[in-house]
């Protein structure tokens, strides 16, 4: 059996294999490893953020977010809202093309809402306040409202994944819980089915047809003008052979670099690490069971609250201050809804003030199931370290390892687990209708632990109706206060896990949302 470091040789020598018919020039295409292999291409399929990654690149959006967080026009040219607050009228810019060469019509983007709307949370919101969406002219179309709604620019900008990404009409008529049968976008790369080989690499190519803003880019917004050929995708699950393959030359851009080699890269001066803040960065959360087991007692995940020692984990998962910090406010640290209410237990952990929080409840030691995904870095540290505070304060702790697929299937039981640390990006955790962690409450759905919190779905439908970002502030808090008295979930740190990237790349959107719009390769 070929050692490791055969294997990862072996890989590079493919790397630097026979050139194809699928290759451009290698001058002006800049080559990626991205997350995971990019499997589902249907951008309102799936909520894979490898899937939002693609469907930036080739598909666009009516509007999208800048760096600052605020929602500009990206096809939408001008809109308009009547007095009461219930009438949209919107109107594309000029320019917009199918890469089928075919206009861009507001029948399109009608019927790539009504799609959209059955598959994101945030859009499903929208739809239920939705009376009537129809197309007025070929670039005009209406929203008229049934309620009030204070976040429709926010929602048909939103990053929350699955993403309002327009398709032609022909293909949005496929009912969601299908995939379409052919990908057509009309965003500034073009997807061709011949420069995809699955579980080896996908070739986007420059869409030479595409009409940018005029604007400057910013983050999602402003003008996508894109200075390569082609991005050429690269699929290469080890990420020592990945780092390898940059230092030799050979990989451009890592989106993620792993932890354990963030000081080796620091000193290599042919690369340059990209870290993020705020919305950019990760937040962890250990989700409970709330069907079974001793996390059935409110009482006892509140112990939680004071067991949880972010600090500890960054630590275990080997981050500097300069990419990790402690952060308890349930909507990310850094966002416009960041709020300190109920977060007076975890100000101070302590296992002995777990210990004797513990002894208060009606706690009689029963197992805690602690599920250990031992193939990733995130889930699988602050599970570990989460189990060792458990047993110190009290807690009969069964610690069960497996992979995160696995993880996945066994947070469907109502038995059989209790917690598991997970990790997902502030720009979809810092809404609370896009919190894929309250997201399911009270859904009777199998991915969110089987919470049910009454007094939560009121405040949903009154964040989603608030006319200010103040109210909506309120909300959030009122919100984050019944979240932390129930203990439905803890925060376990925020941390950015930076992408790495060769010297030679300019102009790079620092974005933890891969873009390669507004890049130079010189």
């Amino acid at each position: 059996m070929p050692t490791r470091t055969a294997a990862r040789l072996l890989v590079l020598l493919a790397m630097l294999g026979t050139v194809t018919p699928m290759t451009p020039p290698r001058a002006q295409t800049l080559t990626a490893v991205l997350e995971a292999e990019i499997v589902t291409l249907d951008p309102h399929f799936t909520p894979a953020y490898i899937t939002r990654t693609f469907g930036y690149m080739v598909f666009d959006t009516l509007f999208a977010m800048n760096g600052a967080g605020e929602v500009r026009p990206q096809m939408v040219q001008d809109w308009t809202r009547s007095p009461d607050g219930l009438t949209w009228t919107f109107t594309l810019r000029d320019g917009l093309k199918w890469h089928d060469g075919t206009p861009v019509t507001a029948a399109d983007c009608v019927a790539s809402l009504r799609r959209w709307f059955t598959r994101s949370a945030l859009g499903r919101r929208l739809g239920e306040a939705t009376a009537t969406l129809e197309a007025r002219d070929a670039k005009t179309f209406v929203l008229t409202l049934r309620a009030p709604f204070g976040l429709v620019l926010e929602t048909l900008g939103t990053t929350s994944s699955p993403g309002p990404f327009m398709i032609p009409e022909r293909l949005a008529r496929t009912p969601g819980t299908e995939r379409i049968p052919e990908i057509i976008g009309s965003g500034p790369f073009v997807f061709r089915r011949e420069d995809h080989r699955p579980g080896d690499r996908m070739l986007l190519r420059r869409n030479t047809a595409y009409v940018p803003r005029p604007e400057p880019a910013d983050h999602l917004a402003g003008g996508k003008v894109v200075r390569i050929d082609a991005l050429d995708i690269r699929v290469v699950p080890d990420g020592a052979t990945v780092v390898a393959a940059m230092r030799s030359g050979e990989i451009d851009y890592m989106q993620y670099a792993p932890f354990d080699m963030l000081s080796v890269l620091e000193r290599d001066r042919r690369i340059r690490l990209v870290n993020f803040s705020g919305l950019e960065q990760f937040t962890g959360h250990y989700r409970t069971n709330a069907a079974s087991g001793p996390f059935s007692d409110p009482a006892i995940r509140r112990v939680l609250l004071s067991l949880v020692d972010q600090s500890e984990v960054m630590a275990g998962m080997g981050l500097s201050d300069r990419y990790s910090r402690t952060c308890n406010a349930f909507f990310i640290c850094g966002s416009p809804y960041e709020s300190d209410v109920g977060t007076e237990p975890m100000q101070r952990p302590s296992i002995e003030a777990a210990r004797e929080a513990l002894r208060q409840t009606r706690y009689a030691g029963e197992p805690v199931i602690v599920l250990v995904a031992n193939d990733l870095e995130a889930p699988k540290i602050s599970s570990e370290i989460l189990a060792d505070r458990l047993r110190r304060a009290g807690f009969n702790v069964d610690m069960q390892v497996m992979d995160w697929a696995s993880v996945l299937a066994r947070r469907t039981r109502r038995d059989g687990w209790s917690v598991f640390g997970v990790h997902a990006l502030g720009v979809d955790l810092h809404n609370p209708l896009t919190n894929s962690v309250i997201g399911f409450n009270c859904t009777g759905a199998t991915t969110g632990g089987f919470h049910c919190e009454a007094r939560l779905t009121p405040l949903f439908d009154a964040f989603a109706a608030a006319p200010t970002l103040q109210e909506r502030q309120r909300i959030a808090a009122e919100i984050q206060g019944i979240l932390y008295e129930q203990g439905i979930a803890v925060p376990w740190g925020q941390f950015a896990q930076p992408a790495a990237h060769r010297a030679q790349l300019h102009n790079l959107i620092t974005s933890a949302i891969p873009l390669f719009w507004n890049v130079e390769k010189r």
